[in-house]
């Protein structure tokens, strides 16, 4: 079951989803850099469960090269480093709403410079160039409401993996059923596996997704 902190999150994020697109996203930025006023307000690189999270997803994803990865609602780039570590030949491009938190993602990852950049963007609005390998979305998609919205959003992610490239949604679970629910259906994807980590303070999902070709 959910946390009732964590409910009242939801409903905040829910009653955004009523305002027009372009709205929601400039209430989401202000939101998001206003967290990011400090450095690394989730504690993303020192807390333990985060840290099981990341290394619960890597371990999920098949052995595959992976030249060119895209990760949505990237934060300071705790796991971008982590990516960039793990596929020494990849292109990574991180992708958040908030500058302040990219501000501190290019500085944690500025020893990758030259195959590790930061967007700042909307993932929903931007006009992407497609053909990820690899597209990671992380604790991103319940800020976005419901409906309409997340559809889009997982019709969005999907549209950027190439021909057999792989899409990543991890959330916390249950939550993750509602929130994957429309990548379940995309008839361009092929659900090829799901980790439940149940045995933690807060469980999660990790789901991967196979782009038909």
């Amino acid at each position: 079951m959910a946390r009732f902190p964590d409910l009242l999150h939801r409903a905040l994020f829910t009653s955004f989803s009523l305002l027009g697109r372009r709205s929601q996203g400039a209430v989401l930025r202000r939101y998001f850099d206003w967290w990011h006023r400090r450095p690394d307000p989730w504690r993303l690189s020192s807390d333990t469960y985060e840290q099981h999270k990341y290394q619960t997803t890597l371990g999920q994803l098949p052995d595959a090269a992976y030249p060119r990865v895209l990760e949505a609602g990237c934060s300071e780039g705790v796991f971008t480093e982590l990516l960039a570590t793990a596929y020494p030949d990849a292109e990574i491009t991180g992708v958040d709403i908030s500058e302040k938190a990219l501000e501190r993602a290019r500085l944690r990852n500025g020893k990758f410079a030259g195959r590790v950049r930061f967007v700042h963007a909307d993932i929903l609005d931007h006009d992407f160039r497609g053909g990820f390998d690899l597209v990671i979305c992380a604790e991103t998609l319940y800020y976005l409401g419901g409906g309409d919205r997340l559809r889009h959003a997982s019709h969005r992610l999907a549209s950027l993996l190439a021909a057999g490239g792989l899409l990543v949604l991890v959330h916390p679970w249950p939550e993750a059923q509602r929130l994957h629910r429309f990548a379940d259906a995309a008839p361009g994807l092929s659900k090829i596996g799901e980790r439940v980590e149940h045995h933690v303070h807060r469980p999660f999902s990790v789901s991967l997704y196979r782009a038909r070709p």
